[in-house]
């Protein structure tokens, strides 16, 4: 089974879409803007002039809404070299992030990252798509690698092919073909 077809991969990256929505809908609520129509998409232009006084998911969902002028993709979904796509990539990563209660300081920074990379995965390479997509589960349940664990499993990545990173499903995975 590839990774973007174990279920708890898709559930994870449905629980951060669904979250992503959630934001930008409470927004637009709070803007006085429905999602979904002109104004909306006008209010994500407007996020996007400055992305660091909003929070990485109503970024996120201000992307979402909006279509890339050269590409066509959703904005900063499009491949790399996409001018347009690569600069509101960057955007995406000046926003704020908060961490949750309960959980260690830089899980909300490698959620949005992992998030991100998968989100997009069109634009990484399958290294560093293993890298953060074998974490994102265990990240949503307040988990954060050390240091140390995060450099092994980039050793470890580093020693299979493309075909075999896009079968790996766990962290735990990863160390035992080690």
């Amino acid at each position: 089974m590839r990774r973007v077809e174990d279920p708890r991969f898709t559930a994870a990256l449905r629980d951060i879409q669904d979250s992503i929505d959630a934001a930008w809908d409470s927004f637009c609520a709070e803007s006085g803007a429905r999602p979904g129509t002109s104004e909306a998409r006008e209010l994500a232009a407007i996020v996007l002039q400055d992305t660091s006084e909003f929070d990485w998911r109503i970024v996120d969902g201000a992307l979402d809404q909006l279509t890339c002028p050269d590409c066509g993709s959703i904005l900063g979904a499009g491949d790399v070299g996409c001018a347009s796509c690569d600069q509101a990539n960057g955007f995406r990563f000046a926003a704020r992030e908060t961490d949750r209660p309960g959980v260690p300081p830089g899980n909300e920074h490698a959620i949005r990252v992992s998030s991100a990379v998968a989100r997009t995965r069109n634009r990484y390479t399958p290294r560093a798509r293993a890298g953060y997509e074998l974490l994102l589960p265990d990240l949503l349940t307040g988990l954060l690698p050390t240091t140390a664990q995060a450099q092994r499993y980039k050793h470890l990545i580093n020693q299979l092919s493309d075909d075999e990173l896009e079968h790996l499903l766990t962290p735990q995975e990863l160390e035992r073909g080690a």
